[in-house]
C-alpha cells in the first residue's frame, strides 16, 4: 500500500501482487534515473529498452499468499534481482563484444567497453544497496542473495575459460549454466518463499523450482540460437560459437560427428557446417529432451507445494515463458 501523504510504501502494509511488481519496475527505473551524473549519462541508455522482467515477476509470485498479496520488501528485492541480471547482461555484452540487447545497441557498443564495465559494476552496488534496504533484516539473514551473485560470476568465468574447449562434457556444461544463469533464477524463488514466510522445507522447494526454470531459461535460449532470427529475439543469434561458447546442442554434436569434430579441431569449420551438423547429429532434438526433463521435474515440484489455483497458475505461466511457451 501506498501512503499517498509521502508517496513512500508502507513497511508493514501487505500489497497486492500486480501493484508489487509494478513498484519494483519504477524502483528499478528510479535506481537507475538517480544514478550520479557521471553514472546516469551512460545508464540511463539502459531504460529505452525494457525487459520482460521474469525475475522479479517470479520472485513475487513466488511471495504473494492466498489473497495474492506480498510483504511490502518483495518490492526492493524483486528491484535487487534485476538490478543485478541487468549488470550481468552488461558484462555479458563487454565479454561478447555485442552490439545488440533487447533491440537497442548495448552499453559498451555505444560508450565502449571501459565505460560499460564500470556502469555494470556500479549496477552491482545499486542492486545489493537495494537488497539491504529492506525493513526487519534481521528476520532474513538466511538469504543468500550476495552468494548467488557469486555464483553468477563463478559460472561466467568457468565460461570463459572453457571457450573453444571442444572436451566440454554435458555434465560441466550443465554446472555451467547452473550458475551462470539459473542461479539468480533459484535466489528469485528462494527470496520470495521467505518472504512469504515458509517454512525452510518449503523454501527449498521453491529454490528448487527456481532452479529447474533458470536451467529451461538457458537451454531454450541456446536452442534460440541455431532456431531464432535476430528480429524476433532481439539480440545477435548465430553468435554462441564464434564468441568461443560451447553450448548443449554442439557438445552433443561433437560426441556423436568424428568428421565434424576433427574439422573443428582444425577450426575449419563455418556457421553453416556447424548448423547443418547440428542438425544433422540430433543436437537440437537431444536439448529439447533435456529441457522435457527440467520441465517434468518443474511441473512435479510445483504440484507438490501448497498452492491455491491461482498462484499454480502464475508459477506455471512463469515456466512456460521461460521454455517460451508462453
Amino acid at each position: 500500500m501506498i501512503n499517498e501523504n509521502t508517496n513512500s510504501i508502507n513497511p508493514t502494509a501487505l500489497l497486492p501482487a500486480d501493484e508489487a511488481f509494478g513498484l519494483a519496475i519504477k524502483e528499478v527505473e528510479n535506481a537507475i534515473a538517480k544514478a550520479p551524473r557521471v553514472v546516469r549519462q551512460y545508464t540511463a541508455h539502459l531504460l529505452s529498452s525494457r525487459g520482460k522482467y521474469i525475475r522479479a515477476s517470479s520472485l513475487i509470485t513466488c511471495g504473494q499468499n492466498e489473497e495474492g498479496l506480498v510483504h511490502p520488501n518483495t518490492v526492493k528485492l524483486a528491484a535487487a534481482v534485476e538490478v543485478l541480471h541487468l549488470a550481468t547482461l552488461v558484462h555479458d555484452d563487454v565479454i561478447d563484444d555485442a552490439d545488440l540487447r533487447r533491440g537497442e545497441m548495448t552499453l559498451q557498443k555505444k560508450y565502449g567497453k571501459r565505460t560499460a564495465v564500470i556502469c555494470g559494476d556500479y549496477l552491482l552496488c545499486t542492486s545489493l544497496v537495494l537488497a539491504a534496504s529492506i525493513s526487519e533484516k534481521e528476520k532474513y539473514l538466511n538469504m543468500t542473495l550476495p552468494d548467488y551473485a557469486g555464483k553468477i560470476c563463478t559460472g561466467e568465468l568457468e565460461q570463459h575459460i572453457n571457450n573453444f574447449n571442444l572436451d566440454l562434457s554435458i555434465y560441466q556444461y550443465l554446472k555451467i549454466i547452473s550458475g551462470k544463469t539459473a542461479a539468480l533464477f533459484e535466489a528469485s524463488f528462494y527470496a520470495g518463499a521467505v518472504l512469504a514466510g515458509y517454512d525452510r522445507k518449503e523454501c527449498n522447494r521453491y529454490r528448487r523450482l527456481g532452479f529447474y526454470v533458470g536451467m529451461i531459461f538457458q537451454l531454450t535460449d541456446d536452442l534460440m540460437d541455431f532456431e531464432s532470427t535476430k528480429e524476433i529475439s532481439l539480440k545477435p543469434v548465430q553468435s554462441d560459437y564464434e564468441q568461443g561458447v560451447i553450448t548443449l546442442p554442439l557438445i552433443h554434436t561433437l560426441k556423436n560427428m568424428a568428421d565434424f569434430r576433427q574439422k573443428a579441431e582444425k577450426k575449419d569449420i563455418n556457421r553453416q557446417e556447424i548448423n547443418t551438423a547440428v542438425k544433422h547429429s540430433g543436437g537440437l532434438v537431444f536439448t529439447k529432451q533435456i529441457v522435457d526433463k527440467y520441465y517434468k521435474k518443474a511441473i512435479k515440484v510445483i504440484n507438490e507445494l501448497s498452492l491455491d489455483s491461482v498462484k499454480k497458475a502464475k508459477l506455471t505461466e512463469v515456466l512456460n515463458k521461460a521454455s517460451r511457451l508462453g
